[in-house]
């Protein structure tokens, strides 16, 4: 075999829980603001959140909801979004983290799924709250500042003033959905010790400080906004203002107010950061590094935004089932277009997807991973487990890639069917499922579109059923009740039929053929 090692120097993983290990950056500082909200300013201390994260726990263990239970948050990006991450894994639950752009049956499939018992929420998605759990084992539904029925402060508790006890290897802590290489989205399972792992793997890389501030527009429910930014930062002591979701114009002044200093973003933001007149207008001196992830960022966008800024601009690599981080740069060795080296006790490969042999450098091939960040597995799926991940641990990331001379990679291309929409993945059997359910549609097949904005979004390619109607007004709405927005058809192009292999499968490449002729 060809490794290709990281070049870092090994790090210790600590056998505690996530948010013991986020507490070492909370208890030395508890006067100090630790989580800003954006819009209202209004801070949370550290030493607020260790008291509500604690007396959450011990609420949830009264009602016996933990140790053990699942619960599922659907909310954006706020201060008490940790508090109930963590209140659960501080009590020895599960979490399972929520689109809130979900439609309500998809909602209830990751309930279902995830078997939560207890759902947090919001105000604005209470009414989808409800509806979604009508048909599920959720017992609770838990407003963050309801002004009637169950509210947040309502099931908090005596202080849990230690840690349920639990098995960093083997407990199960968080459950966000991922579609993996294929298929619909699945529980990917992280344990406390994948995400302490790739918490201090990339402590050791990053060279974050208790000085640096971020604007956390990335959403905690995805894996790069609750490692990067919810548990990496607040465990370094550095500190965190939310953004409910992302607004180019907010995030500038936000910048501004708090003097950010680094700034998490994918390549859509990227784009704007390099281009939109609105950044002129605003002080962004205080910016010393600019980190896109969740898809690949083109490396002239990447020098633009940089000299822009006048700050690093660098990229790194993971995948929901990484915990998500296996590449990052290093500041003073950056190299435009490239996700970095390995981080550390991370191994690489670079594999002939057609007959698995290991490659030599700069030739591409699948990338594969292997270290302690890689999930332990899909939820209830061992199958899609078995197509992902060797018995000797490698996870095949379904990215094509190559690794030079000096270990940095570059992702080329994709092996797997999954559309990146503004760094979502979108599976397109779950888009091509939705659709088959319309009684108009004989067969539909998916696929992905290079969009400047967007990164990539879903094109759709219909044969309508014999003495139908049938057109693209009819299936958008039909998709809108049951696919979050960014899931759903830019364009629907209606065919005569859907070229197949002899297996049955949709052969996606004579499709985006077809699509690179079209005039």
């Amino acid at each position: 075999m060809t490794f290709y090692p990281n070049r870092h120097d090994a790090v210790a993983i600590d056998a505690v829980s996530i948010t013991q290990k986020l507490m070492e950056g909370l208890v030395g500082r508890r006067d100090a603001p630790a989580i800003i909200d954006g819009p209202s300013g209004q801070a949370m201390s550290a030493g607020q959140m260790i008291d509500r994260i604690q007396r959450l726990a011990g609420g949830l263990t009264e009602r016996g909801v933990l140790p053990g239970g699942t619960v599922a948050i659907l909310a954006p990006n706020m201060p008490d979004y940790p508090v109930v991450f963590h209140g659960v894994a501080w009590g020895g639950g599960t979490v399972t983290t929520i689109n809130p752009s979900y439609t309500a049956p998809e909602i209830t499939y990751q309930l279902n799924d995830a078997g939560a018992v207890m759902l947090v929420t919001v105000p604005a998605f209470a009414e989808i709250a409800r509806k979604a759990a009508e048909a599920t084992g959720v017992r609770d539904i838990v407003v963050i500042g309801a002004q009637a029925g169950l509210s947040l402060e309502d099931v908090m508790g005596q202080p849990l003033l230690e840690q349920a006890p639990i098995d960093p290897d083997t407990h199960i802590v968080v459950l966000p959905y991922s579609s993996g290489t294929t298929g619909r989205p699945k529980g990917v399972m992280l344990t406390h010790r994948n995400l302490v792992a790739n918490v201090t793997q990339s402590a050791a890389v990053s060279g974050l400080t208790p000085q640096d501030v971020a604007i956390a527009f990335l959403p905690f429910f995805h894996i790069y906004g609750m490692t990067v930014l919810m548990n990496l930062f607040l465990q370094q002591g550095a500190q965190l203002v939310t953004m409910p979701r992302f607004d180019l114009e907010l995030f500038l002044r936000l910048i501004e107010t708090h003097r950010a200093t680094r700034l998490y973003i994918v390549p859509p933001v990227a784009l704007a950061l390099a281009k939109h007149p609105l950044v002129d207008q605003h002080d962004i001196g205080s910016v010393v590094e600019i980190f896109s992830g969740a898809a690949p960022l083109g490396a002239e966008t990447e020098k633009a935004i940089a000299a822009r800024f006048g700050a690093r601009a660098v990229q790194g690599y993971g995948m929901t089932e990484l915990s998500p981080i296996s590449h990052m740069t290093v500041a003073d060795d950056i190299r435009h277009g490239s996700s970095g080296q390995a981080v550390p006790l991370t191994e690489c490969r670079i594999v002939d997807p057609t007959d698995l042999r290991d490659l030599p450098p700069g030739t591409e091939g699948e990338l594969w991973i292997r270290g302690p960040q890689v999930m332990k597995g899909y939820l209830n799926n061992p199958g899609a487990t078995a197509e992902t991940m060797t018995q000797d641990g490698w996870l095949r990331t379904g990215d094509l890639a190559i690794i030079d001379e000096d270990g940095f990679m570059f992702i080329r291309d994709r092996l797997k069917e999954l559309i990146k929409v503004k760094g979502f993945q979108v599976a397109p059997a779950e888009v091509e499922a939705a659709l088959c359910t319309h009684p108009a549609v004989a067969d539909a097949a998916v696929i992905g579109r290079a969009d400047e904005e967007a990164g990539e979004v879903p094109i759709a390619f219909i044969v309508v059923a014999p003495d139908a109607a049938c057109d693209a007004d009819i299936l958008h709405a039909h998709v809108s009740a049951c696919l979050a927005s960014y899931k759903r058809p830019s364009e629907y192009r209606f065919v005569a039929s859907v070229p197949k292999s002899a297996s049955g499968k949709i052969l996606r490449r004579e499709l985006r053929a077809g699509l690179s002729r079209t005039p």
